[in-house]
């Protein structure tokens, strides 16, 4: 898998550089109900070929990435905590 393949199955599937698996699965789910040719909306054998494809490299993509648990990325990801842990101590947001 090259990256230029990576950001054309992304491309296919409308997602951002950032989404969770779940979100992943579920826009697969919504694309093959849309264009499989048994039950979609649109009866196209390519499409859904193409789409089928495009998951492979994603879920391919998923499967072998290396996961971070350095405190920076765990910040990056809850945004919430960060701010939390800036401000617990200050007088007007955090606790007295």
């Amino acid at each position: 898998m090259t990256y230029a393949e990576l950001t054309q199955a992304l491309a296919l599937f409308d997602l951002p550089q950032r989404v969770t698996l779940r979100a992943i699965k579920s826009r697969h789910r919504e694309l093959v109900r849309r264009y499989h040719p048994d039950r979609g909306e649109v009866n196209d054998p390519e499409r859904i070929r193409s789409i089928n494809a495009a998951y492979k490299i994603i879920r391919d993509y998923v499967e072998n990435y290396c996961y971070s648990f350095a405190e920076e990325e765990f910040y990056e990801q809850n945004p919430e905590e960060r701010l939390r842990q800036q401000f617990a101590d200050a007088p007007l947001w955090g606790s007295r």
